[in-house]
């Protein structure tokens, strides 16, 4: 057996094309997938107060991947200012911006204290109180019902910042020990509810 014939076996289970080819351009089927439902999310953020670009103030000083960024104060401001030109580019023309991965880690450089890596490093985005973190951000416009957390990687907590469609931030560390256990190559972090076959 090949390492692609669970293709074969989801249009034999009635998978649709759609579903087929985002199985292929991950490389792996749905079913070995782990799952974190939307209202277990939902649940671990309900508490956290949504903030938005101008309410956020710098916990601590620190250093970054390589000695970046030099300084902090200028580092919240280019966050204000990215956030605005995305807010005025929706507001312009009804499209979002596509720059919710950096805008969700210069956040947690922020709000959190992340300290990053180098550009792409594998297996987490940086470190937390020298914890190995992973960070992955939820759009307003995410249209797909799941993000993909590499079980493999080397990270120690996840943190999850959701932008709402006012752009405002809410996010949250989760240590990997409470995330489901299993051996599957991926946890497929699912962001509003729906089935994705058997």
């Amino acid at each position: 057996m090949s390492d692609w014939d669970f293709l074969h076996e989801m249009r034999d289970r009635g998978y649709s094309t759609d579903d087929i080819a985002l199985a292929a351009g991950v490389g792996y089927a749905p079913w070995e997938e782990a799952y974190l439902s939307r209202e277990w999310i939902d649940a671990e953020l309900k508490n956290e107060s949504p903030d938005d670009a101008a309410s956020l103030k710098s916990k601590a000083q620190f250093r970054s991947r390589e000695g970046f960024p030099y300084s902090m104060p200028e580092q919240a401001d280019i966050f204000e200012h990215l956030l605005d030109c995305a807010e005025r580019h929706f507001r312009n023309t009804g499209r979002y911006l596509q720059v919710w991965g950096e805008l969700g880690e210069i956040y947690a450089e922020i709000e959190f204290g992340l300290r990053r890596h180098a550009t792409h490093e594998a297996g987490s985005d940086g470190s937390i109180a020298g914890k190995l973190v992973e960070v992955k951000t939820i759009s307003p416009e995410k249209s797909s019902n799941h993000v993909l957390v590499k079980r493999e990687g080397d990270f120690e907590q996840l943190l999850i910042v959701r932008i709402d469609e006012n752009f405002r931030f809410t996010g949250k560390l989760i240590e990997r020990s409470q995330l489901p256990v299993g051996e599957r190559k991926y946890l497929k972090v699912r962001t509003h509810d729906g089935v994705d076959g058997a």
